[in-house]
């Protein structure tokens, strides 16, 4: 029995994996699919943390936890845990649903992520909301699609974005704290934009896509042949050493993404 949750919107057509960490299998629009499918693609949710933590440490005050290695990005822990779980269901309707799991081993808090997927006819809005359940914990969250980088053999998709940084990379791929000018493609590179996330992918003859969010990082990885990633996310990468956003009973992490369309 198929687990998958499918929303509709008019030709729209979105599937989601809740038994696979609330992954989005598919977007469909006018029946041309937008994204790369498969186990590790698709779109992924990043919680509790986005991007990689160095060496998998961090510290929450004097304490220091060790996350596990990431064998895709050794020495570092990569993408957070919420990923490679299942998630409850708690609503779907025709063109919206709710999905809840909690943080467990080897996240060192107890906590609890929210996912919000709400399909219209031209646009799809995620919320991403992360609660402690207990004591209060650095985090971070955001979402990791993998693009289809040209749609039924049309041409490549075209990027236009204007970030005010770049964070610099070193050389262990984690920021050096320095903010340079954007370097040229390809990247696998952290982008501010302090009035929040604006980036268009066009796919000439076929779509143009907007994605745009109240995070003000966005990770764009157009590295591998066949894909681009377009990655807003509530910090930089490393960000539970350098820039942590504290969870609290009264202050939960809150982020938003919408991914707004139209035919060309």
């Amino acid at each position: 029995m198929s687990t998958l949750t499918r929303l509709t919107a008019g030709d729209a057509e979105l599937t989601i994996d809740p038994e696979h960490g609330c992954r989005i299998d598919s977007l469909r629009i006018g029946g041309t699919e937008l994204l790369l499918p498969g186990e590790r693609h698709g779109s992924f949710v990043m919680a509790p943390w986005a991007g990689r933590t160095g060496y998998g440490r961090f510290r929450d005050g004097a304490v220091e936890h060790q996350l596990p290695v990431s064998a895709h990005a050794a020495p570092h822990a990569l993408h957070g845990t919420v990923r490679d779980v299942a998630w409850k269901t708690a609503y779907v309707t025709e063109t919206a649903a709710a999905f809840t799991t909690e943080l467990a081993e080897p996240w060192p808090y107890a906590g609890k992520v929210t996912q919000v997927v709400e399909l219209g006819e031209d646009a799809l809005t995620l919320r991403l909301g992360i609660e402690t359940l207990d004591a209060s914990f650095p985090a971070q969250a955001g979402w990791h699609p993998w693009f289809r980088r040209s749609l039924d053999g049309g041409p490549e998709v075209e990027l236009g974005f204007h970030p005010a940084w770049q964070e610099e990379r070193g050389a262990d791929h984690l920021p050096t704290g320095r903010r340079i000018d954007p370097l040229p493609r390809p990247w696998d590179d952290c982008f501010g934009m302090p009035e929040g996330v604006d980036v268009t992918l066009t796919w000439p003859g076929a779509v143009e896509l907007r994605i745009t969010s109240d995070a003000q990082w966005v990770v764009v990885y157009d590295e591998p042949a066949d894909t681009v990633c377009v990655e807003p996310q509530s910090g930089p990468p490393n960000g539970l050493n350098t820039l942590p956003r504290l969870v609290t009973p009264i202050d939960p992490l809150e982020v938003t993404t919408t991914w707004s369309w139209r035919r060309l």
